[in-house]
């Protein structure tokens, strides 16, 4: 066998999306895990401008060249080819003064293009604001990627942090109501084959980490139609989910309300919200 290494297969396996962690390091070197090497016909170029576009992600918005290269792991000479062609596409955007780099707007046109043109989001935009207007609370639809969930699209009510409007962010199955509506969609061995590929690290004093404690509640939700959580992400927060299901009863995303237990008993919020979810993620499925 050899031990020749290939230069990206290394990169790419200290890179990959981060999640939102409890304690996320975000210092400009920090390195994290690949999801994949690459495969065969793959371009490596391609995937070398890939991992410094990742490096990116819950990291400060300017990385030098030198970040870039600690960051992924790349040589000097392939970071310095990969900043200079996402540049000049717009991909990536340079400080007149400091030369360091931070993601450019180009990038959004992308993601424009994925979330206006994805038929779920489509059909569930008017349940989603007609739900929001009936509960009075947030209401967020997520689709399932790996062992996380990431937030396609959310309608606010009240004043909140900017990280509870935005799309894209990432938050662990385990420990979401959406995450555990859409296991509870699954059988149990391929629900317990995400959690063990999930970082089962509390995030608050009252998240669980036990994966059968977890499957407790997965299985709870399974009879219920829909999964309640209440300050296991975020202390304060409580939310109701439920799985949005293709015509074979697959799971393809999740209906969140979510609210502050400042205003709601844990007994009330499901009482209105439970019933409230569940009827709306069976709608958008239904169309």
């Amino acid at each position: 066998m050899s031990n020749s290494r290939d230069p990206l297969a290394d990169s790419r396996r200290r890179l990959r999306t981060q999640k939102d962690a409890p304690s996320p390091d975000t210092s400009a070197t920090a390195q994290i895990e690949a999801p994949r090497e690459p495969g065969v016909g793959s371009v490596k170029s391609l995937m070398k401008a890939v991992v410094v576009l990742e490096a990116f992600c819950n990291r400060e918005r300017y990385l030098s060249l030198s970040d870039l290269v600690a960051i992924t792991g790349l040589d000097k000479s392939s970071a310095q080819r990969c900043t200079r062609t996402l540049k000049e596409l717009g991909y990536l955007e340079q400080h007149p003064k400091t030369r360091r780099y931070a993601i450019g707007r180009r990038v959004l046109d992308l993601s424009f293009a994925y979330l206006h043109s994805n038929p779920l989001i489509v059909r569930a935009a008017p349940i989603m604001i007609e739900l929001r207007q009936t509960a009075r609370e947030r209401v967020d639809l997520s689709v399932l990627d790996g062992p996380d969930l990431i937030y396609v699209y959310r309608l606010q009510t009240k004043r909140e942090a900017l990280s509870a409007a935005l799309v894209g962010k990432r938050i662990p199955v385990y420990s979401s109501a959406g995450g555990r509506a859409l296991l509870a969609r699954l059988s149990d061995d391929e629900a317990m084959a995400i959690l063990a590929a999930s970082d089962l690290q509390p995030r608050t004093p009252y998240t669980l980490s036990d994966p059968e404690a977890i499957m407790a509640e997965v299985r709870r939700a399974r009879t219920k139609g829909y999964a309640l959580q209440v300050g296991e992400w975020r202390p304060g927060e409580i939310a109701a989910a439920a799985a949005v299901t293709d015509q074979e009863g697959r799971p393809i995303a999740a209906l969140h309300i979510a609210g502050s237990t400042t205003e709601w008993s844990p007994e009330d919020f499901e009482r209105r919200m439970g019933p409230l979810v569940a009827a709306a993620a069976a709608d958008i499925g239904h169309i």
